[in-house]
């Protein structure tokens, strides 16, 4: 069978990459980050708009079997990552099958209107409709209910470790924790209702958060209790997740919140004051994130001067650092005691590559983290486009590379 062959020998490739010893080393240096003990920060570069890369064919895919296909893209694109622009990326030793989780949802649905000027990109502008108008809309919203489909994963799983199993090991991998309860009333609500309500009708967005706060939770307890979480992801949402201080074993069978990180994050509250972010958002995350081992916080919506209310977060770790926030601010507040996953513009790499104005941003966010003490990872993240140009990633990655290696 044609795309037999054709996986079997991309998974001789990908294994004997993933077993380069510079795999190890960088789980050393990413290690060293998540603990405090920085030897240098590690460059992450994730959310990669391959539709535009494959300057060589070796992106195109052939199998068309849906769980082969999904494996040969997941080698294909790590692979060309580990070819041109690698940074500190780690290959697992594994190719992944997802457990496969069912979630019937709150009752409510997202209405939306899709707009993208480009049909390959995943990433496109959405407006949404208000489904969340009245406290009536709000009584419609029912916890969720999670079901583990153990007889689709092994069927997945199977079929996957009887073509490439002998080459490289197959996994069932489970799931991290993507906490975002501001962002997902955004997409039944819409941004702008969202925030009017937020000044003008404080008590019904208390109401609104407080009932999908309440379903987030009870998501969480039952993906505990089916086993349904990841317990030695090597990312969390593009950074990186290693570390010494989570416990690496399983607890009665199943992975534990106890045992992995907590991500949290309200990046629709870029546009709202601290005080407010604390009340809507970190006073209601402080008990979702009880549980957990680490916690990670924040995306896209700058914390550099919020982080005196993000650290009342249990078992704080690392800190998003936008784009959008100051480095210098960010870092001052931060010092030592977190990580600091600093974010730099993405849209640097959708025209071509200003490599001056590159140097003087990352020379600014390794002066800072030096200044101040910080443990931090770099992560290119959010590449809607690289402007059609792989040679924008390859620089960026070099350069930036470069400059850690020197710091």
């Amino acid at each position: 069978m044609e795309q037999l062959k054709i996986l079997r020998k991309l998974a001789h490739q990908y294994y004997e990459q993933a077993m380069d010893p510079v795999n190890f080393e960088r789980m050393q240096l990413h290690m060293a980050v998540n603990d405090l003990k920085m030897q240098r920060p590690v460059v992450l570069m994730n959310e990669i708009p391959f539709h535009e890369l494959n300057v060589d064919g070796s992106l195109t895919q052939q199998c068309e079997d849906p769980v082969l296909r999904l494996a040969e893209e997941y080698m294909r694109r790590k692979l060309f990552q580990w070819r041109y622009f690698p940074a500190d990326m780690i290959l697992p030793p594994y190719v992944p099958v997802k457990k496969v989780m069912e979630d019937s949802g709150i009752g409510i649905e997202v209405k939306e209107e899709q707009l993208s000027v480009d049909s390959r990109n995943e990433i496109v502008s959405h407006e949404y409709y208000d489904q969340l108008r009245t406290v009536e809309d709000i009584e419609k919203i029912k916890l969720p209910v999670i079901t583990y489909n153990y007889k689709e994963t092994m069927k997945q799983y199977t079929e996957l470790a009887e073509a490439i199993g002998d080459i490289v090991p197959v996994r069932m991998e489970g799931h991290n924790c993507y906490l975002s309860p501001w962002d997902q009333i955004s997409t039944y609500r819409g941004v702008t209702n969202l925030l009017i309500d937020l000044v003008d009708d404080p008590e019904f967005s208390h109401k609104v958060v407080k009932k999908i706060y309440e379903c987030e939770e009870s998501r969480l307890q039952q993906m505990e209790e089916q086993g349904l979480f990841e317990l030695t992801p090597y990312d969390i949402h593009c950074t990186s997740s290693l570390n010494s201080d989570l416990p690496g074993d399983y607890d009665g069978g199943k992975v534990m919140r106890k045992n992995i990180w907590g991500r949290g994050m309200a990046q629709i509250f870029s546009s709202v004051g601290k005080a407010m972010h604390e009340e809507f958002d970190i006073d209601y995350m402080k008990r979702a994130m009880e549980p957990f081992g680490l916690v990670y916080y924040g995306c896209c919506e700058p914390l550099d001067k919020k982080i005196d209310i993000v650290e009342k977060l249990p078992h704080l770790r690392k800190v998003s650092i936008t784009p959008w926030a100051d480095v210098d601010v960010a870092a001052e507040a931060i010092g030592s005691r977190y990580v600091m996953a600093n974010k730099p513009n993405p849209a640097a790499v959708s025209v071509k590559l200003d490599e001056d104005a590159l140097r003087r941003e990352i020379g600014r966010t390794l002066a800072a983290v030096k200044r101040n003490g910080c443990s931090c990872d770099i992560v290119l993240k959010d590449i809607s486009s690289a402007g059609n140009d792989l040679n924008n990633l390859v620089r960026w990655e070099r350069i930036v590379m470069e400059m850690v290696k020197d710091f």
